[in-house]
């Protein structure tokens, strides 16, 4: 693998650097010691993947992300000395399109590295989301005739999936959803974040959203989202749960697992939406959703920071719509209002 560095600290390059060193299959591509420089050096020469700081002189890390993702799209990891700290340029980031965060390993004394067997955990794993295999195969969508499951005193039940460039997306959808129902998110993104998340879309929408505790159910006005590395699923009684199957799933939590759960429940179907990212997650799942029964939408790819999961579900006729994410909410909360009507 070929890695772009992106930071201007020399302390910091140098433990990057000897991070890639220590990778028999990876090699420095290119150094930028601020955001315009890399956007000008991805554009000459695209590595397979970017370590982005954040806190840099001439541009950001978050713009710098935001226009390589636009103009030439390429997996961005951001790398910085403190994610607690630097919290809300981490959502900013991965809100225009970096995959993941991590703190930057730390030169200690005598030369040893803290932190580097995380971050080349965290790059694997990266790369893998990047270039998980997109099946080409176009399915026609096919109508089916679902019975109507048990009646249960849950709310109509909204379920999202999302990855990179998600959190922004969230924002955008949530603050447009109407509040009498209930929402279930599945995002990709690293268990020390989730918590963060949680709280910053609770500052930036009307919504309430909290970490889904095994053992809950949805209840109306509330937003829940996905909170540990296993699997969310909901069980036979409508309840939150955790499970470690599939264990080689290449997400954990999955947005997959936990839609194709939604479909062995008494759950009455509502409506599942498939945002923004990498890889192919969450298509069957969406498929799953449409054919018991569900309203199912993908969000489009000009709006889209990477049109890998929803693009999978438009090609494979898991979305009944295909829309902008700006449209997103009203289409939702239009089927909503039937099911409130029906009821």
């Amino acid at each position: 693998m070929r890695v772009g560095l992106v930071n201007d600290l020399r302390l910091a390059l140098e433990a990057l650097r000897r991070v890639i060193q220590s990778m028999p299959d990876a090699e420095e591509a290119w150094c930028a010691i601020d955001g315009r420089e890399a956007v000008t050096r991805c554009g000459e020469d695209p590595p397979d993947l970017i370590l982005m700081d954040l806190i840099m002189p001439e541009m950001n890390g978050v713009e710098a992300t935001r226009q390589i993702m636009r103009s030439f799209p390429c997996p961005i990891l951001v790398t910085t000395a403190t994610v607690t700290g630097n919290r809300e340029l981490v959502y900013d980031a991965l809100g225009a399109g970096a995959v993941d965060a991590i703190e930057t390993p730390v030169l200690g004394r005598h030369g040893s590295l803290q932190g580097a067997e995380a971050l080349i955990r965290k790059m694997r794993c990266v790369l893998q989301i990047a270039n998980a295999e997109i099946n080409p195969e176009r399915r026609m969508p096919k109508e089916t005739i679902v019975s109507s499951p048990a009646h249960t005193s849950n709310p109509p039940l909204v379920v999202i999936g999302s990855s990179t460039g998600g959190p922004d997306a969230l924002r955008e959808v949530l603050g447009s959803l109407r509040r009498d129902c209930s929402v279930v998110i599945v995002q990709h993104l690293g268990e020390a974040y989730i918590t963060g998340l949680a709280n910053w879309l609770t500052e930036e929408t009307p919504w309430k959203v909290v970490l889904a505790e095994a053992g809950q159910s949805s209840q109306v006005g509330h937003a829940y989202l996905a909170n540990s590395i296993q699997h969310l699923v909901l069980d036979d009684q409508g309840h939150f749960d955790y499970q470690l199957e599939p264990q080689d799933h290449l997400h954990q939590p999955s947005v997959d697992v936990f839609f194709s759960s939604l479909c062995q429940t008494a759950v009455l179907p509502g409506v599942g939406i498939l945002l923004t990212g990498m890889g192919r997650d969450g298509a069957s799942g969406l498929r799953e959703l449409r054919d018991n029964g569900w309203k199912t939408i993908a969000q489009d790819e000009k709006s889209s920071i990477v049109w890998g999961m929803p693009g999978t579900a438009a090609r494979e006729g898991a979305a009944m719509q295909i829309l902008p994410l700006n449209q997103i909410g009203n289409a939702a909360n239009q089927y909503l209002g039937s099911l409130i009507h029906k009821s």
